[in-house]
C-alpha cells in the first residue's frame, strides 16, 4: 500500500500543477474535469499522506532499536514503534475502502417511489409514514425533495408516490432502502388492539440525465386522462394527466399531480427515463450477481429488508442482523445509523469479494 499511497500523491501534485498553469482556463470543460479528479482524490490523498507519515516513523523507530539504546530509550522507541506500526495497518485499512470502485450513481439525484404492498388500508397508512421518514431524513441531509405524482387514499394514506431527492451523495445514502419494508403495529380502525402487518414496497432509482439513457419517442405511446383523487382532491375537468408507455419494455408511468399536461408530462419522463437506466443497469450487473450475492444491496423487490416492530419500539434490518429500539426517532427521520452500518457492511462484502 506503500507504493500505491505514493503514486497517489503524485497524482495529486501533478492535478496540482496542472490547476495552476494559466492555460487551462482556456478550456472550461478540460479545467472542470482536472478539478473534479482533484475533489475526488482529496479525501484519498490526506490518507496517503498520513499513512506515508506514519510509515517513517515507523521506520526511524525501527532504526533506533536496531542500534545501542540506553532502556529508557529503548522504552520510548518500542512504544512510538509500536503506535506508529497500529498507525500504518489502521491507515492502510481505510486507504483499502477508499480505493474500492465507486458506484458511478452515488452522486446522482433519486427517484424514490414508495407503494403499498400487502395489507390495504394499512398498508397505505404506513407508506405515507415512509414517505415521512424519508422527508424529515432529507431534511437533516439538506436534500430536496419534491412530490412528482402521488395516489392517494379517502384515509390519508398513499397507493404509490414518487418523489425526487436532490443534493450531494443523496443516491449513496438511500440506495440500500430499495426492497420490502414490512410494519406490525395496531391500526388505528382496529378495535380489538389486534396486532397487524403490512408490507411496503421502496424502490431507490438513481436520476438519468438525457446522456445516461436516449429514449426514442417513436417508442413511446402517451395517453392523456382526468386526473383523479381522493375525496375529489385534485380532480381536474380537463385531461391533464398523462400516462407514458415505453412500448419495447411495457414500462408505464403515471403523472396526475400538476394541473398542466406538460410539467405532468415532464415529470413522468424523468422517471420513466430513471426506470430504464435502472433496467439496463440491473441487465449488467446480473452476471455479478450471479457470482456473489451481497448481504446488502441486491436491490430485489421481493427482498424483506426491514421490519418496523411499533409495540417494542423495535427496528430490524435482516440483511445485516442490525435491531435497534428506537423506532419513534428512526419514523422522524434518524436514519443516519442504520444507513451507516449499511455502508460499512456493503463495504466489508466488497473487501471480501475483491481477495
Amino acid at each position: 500500500m506503500i507504493d500505491k499511497a505514493e503514486g497517489i500523491l503524485s497524482r495529486d501534485r501533478e492535478l496540482t500543477q496542472r490547476l495552476l498553469d494559466p492555460g487551462i482556463y482556456g478550456d472550461p470543460s478540460l479545467m472542470a474535469k482536472v478539478m473534479k479528479e482533484q475533489k475526488d482524490l482529496a479525501p484519498i490523498a490526506a490518507v496517503c499522506g498520513d499513512l506515508l507519515r506514519r510509515d517513517k516513523d515507523r521506520r526511524d523507530a525501527r532504526s533506533l532499536l536496531d542500534g545501542r539504546l540506553d532502556p529508557d530509550m529503548r522504552e520510548l522507541a518500542q512504544e512510538e514503534y509500536e503506535e506508529a506500526t497500529a498507525d500504518c495497518e489502521r491507515l492502510a485499512e481505510e486507504l483499502k475502502v477508499l480505493l474500492l470502485p465507486r458506484d458511478p450513481n452515488d452522486d446522482k439525484n433519486v427517484i424514490l417511489e414508495i407503494r403499498g404492498g400487502a395489507g390495504g388500508e394499512e398498508a397505505a397508512l404506513f407508506a405515507h409514514s415512509l414517505h415521512r421518514m424519508y422527508t424529515m431524513y432529507a431534511e437533516r441531509r439538506r436534500f430536496k425533495t419534491e412530490i412528482l405524482n402521488i395516489n392517494e387514499t379517502e384515509l390519508g394514506g398513499i397507493k404509490e408516490i414518487s418523489v425526487s431527492v436532490a443534493g450531494a451523495g443523496a443516491y449513496s445514502r438511500l440506495k440500500f432502502e430499495s426492497g420490502v419494508h414490512r410494519v406490525q403495529r395496531v391500526p388505528d380502525t382496529e378495535s380489538s388492539g389486534r396486532i397487524h402487518t403490512s408490507t411496503v414496497t421502496v424502490a431507490v432509482l438513481p436520476e438519468a440525465e438525457d446522456v445516461d439513457i436516449e429514449i426514442n419517442t417513436g417508442d413511446l405511446q402517451i395517453d392523456t386522462f382526468r386526473a383523479s383523487g381522493a375525496g375529489g382532491q385534485h380532480v381536474n375537468k380537463t385531461e391533464s394527466a398523462i400516462r407514458i408507455t415505453h412500448l419495447p419494455t411495457g414500462t408505464v408511468v403515471e403523472c396526475q399531480d400538476e394541473r398542466s399536461q406538460h410539467k405532468n408530462k415532464d415529470r413522468a419522463m424523468k422517471i420513466l427515463r430513471s426506470r430504464l437506466l435502472e433496467a439496463m443497469q440491473a441487465e449488467q450487473a446480473a452476471g455479478i450477481a450471479e457470482n456473489r450475492r451481497a448481504q446488502v444491496g441486491t436491490g430485489e423487490r421481493s427482498e424483506k429488508v426491514r421490519t418496523y416492530n411499533f409495540p417494542q419500539s423495535r427496528l430490524s434490518d435482516h440483511r445485516i442482523g442490525l435491531t435497534l429500539y428506537k423506532l419513534d426517532a428512526v419514523m422522524d427521520g434518524d436514519l443516519d445509523e442504520i444507513i451507516d452500518a449499511l455502508i460499512t457492511a456493503d463495504q466489508a462484502e466488497r473487501l471480501k469479494a475483491g481477495e
